[in-house]
């Protein structure tokens, strides 16, 4: 998402300019033009050569070099956004009562873009009356103010008034300023991980469905505009994007109950869950000792939830289901596709090595309800999201 975008980084006099180091490699990592100013402070905290070498180019610090004289105006109004990490408490003051005694508060003064700041100080200085008057100060005047992290500080204290780290600082200018619109107005509900089913109080039926694909799927159609409910099983993987609304469930009945509420006022819904197909039918209150040789589990069919949606479908809703197949891949697929009435298909194959539960790559078959097959080649499952997303950005467009 930041593919192209221009970064105007600004880095003030504070330990925390370390980071900016990280920060920097990551921004021109996703393909964003990343412009630095310092102040002259912040040479005592980080080289710029250094920032030099990883932006690829030149950081800038004075107002006037010899003979030449830094654009402030042209820097603040060439940027897409302009991002302040770290913002000391010192220059928060300057900012907050428009003092411009060096570059980095010239280009502030004259951006014509957003602008974003990451504070960074001691706790005391951050729960200071004064900083706390400037952060709102700065925030009356439309600028945006990345909440500060608990942990340890430079002082050797522990508390609020770290810099957010720098994956957190891009993935909210991703969130905040880079989304696309193809998918704005659009409501979709997206299913991921597995589900569990109780046997006894300590044990359950369940599966290695890491929520990975699911998780891709719902940032990606976020990110593409979309209002995302995600309803996700017990996963362990982090969901960066704060805007996805999330419900947690543990059980198959739990994910149905929750995909026919959400369902009708979706327009988009992709059953990515490895939901139980069957479950214990009747799950012990206390658990079970170990005391027979031998042990027989009852299990009863759940309720298909790709099924249930496809009887309550609309037309114009799109419904997307998973298939995870050993054998008769196509066949089976196709089968379901009718059955389930869905309008795509997504095959993962267990035949295939770099896909399948847990692994960070996936291959991909799609096939849609008019018998058009997509293939695909190994991916990262972010990827793997984002050709299934621009296949559905395609049907949406065909249907409007």
């Amino acid at each position: 998402m930041l593919q192209g975008k221009k970064i105007l980084l600004g880095i003030t006099g504070s330990i925390a300019a370390y980071k900016s180091i990280f920060l920097v490699r990551l921004l021109v990592t996703k393909g964003a033009d990343v412009r630095i100013v310092i102040t002259p402070s912040a040479k005592d905290f980080v080289s710029a050569i250094t920032l030099a070498t990883l932006s690829k180019n030149k950081v800038v610090i004075q107002l006037a070099d010899e003979d030449t004289w830094a654009n402030h105006v042209m820097l603040g109004r060439w940027a897409d956004v302009m991002l302040i990490a770290p913002l000391s408490c010192n220059s928060l003051a300057k900012m907050a009562h428009g003092i411009c005694d060096n570059l980095l508060l010239a280009c502030y003064l004259s951006a014509t873009c957003p602008v974003v700041v990451a504070p960074a100080m001691d706790e005391d200085m951050w729960h200071h009356p004064t900083a706390k008057k400037n952060i709102e100060l700065l925030k009356t005047f439309g600028n945006s103010v990345i909440p500060v992290a608990k942990g340890e500080l430079a002082s050797g204290l522990f508390g609020e008034g770290r810099m957010a780290e720098p994956e957190e600082i891009v993935t909210y200018l991703e969130e905040r300023y880079f989304r696309k619109n193809d998918l704005i107005g659009k409501k979709a509900l997206v299913t991921a991980g597995p589900t569990y089913e109780a046997i006894d109080p300590v044990r359950f039926i369940g599966n290695h469905s890491s929520g990975k694909m699911g998780i891709a799927l719902a940032e990606a159609l976020y990110m593409h505009g979309a209002e995302v409910e995600l309803v996700c099983g017990a996963i362990n993987t982090t969901i960066i994007y704060r805007g996805i609304n999330v419900t947690h469930v543990t059980t198959a009945e739990e994910m149905y109950s929750a995909c026919v509420s959400y369902f009708p006022a979706s327009d988009i819904a992709i059953m990515t869950a490895a939901v139980a197909d069957y479950k214990p039918a009747i799950a012990a209150p206390q658990k079970i000792k170990k005391t027979e040789d031998s042990f027989k589990l009852e299990l009863v069919k759940t309720k298909d939830i790709l099924k249930a949606l496809g009887s309550l479908k609309k037309d114009k809703q799109l419904l997307v289901g998973f298939a995870l197949e050993t054998n008769n891949e196509k066949e089976n697929t196709l089968k379901k596709l009718k059955e389930k009435n869905a309008d795509m298909i997504v095959l993962n194959s267990m035949n295939d090595a770099e896909a399948g539960f847990g692994k960070e790559t996936n291959k991909v078959t799609i096939f849609d309800k008019a018998m058009i097959e997509y293939s695909f080649e190994v991916k990262s499952k972010k990827l793997v999201a984002k050709d299934i997303v621009d296949l559905l950005i395609k049907k949406v467009n065909d249907e409007a």
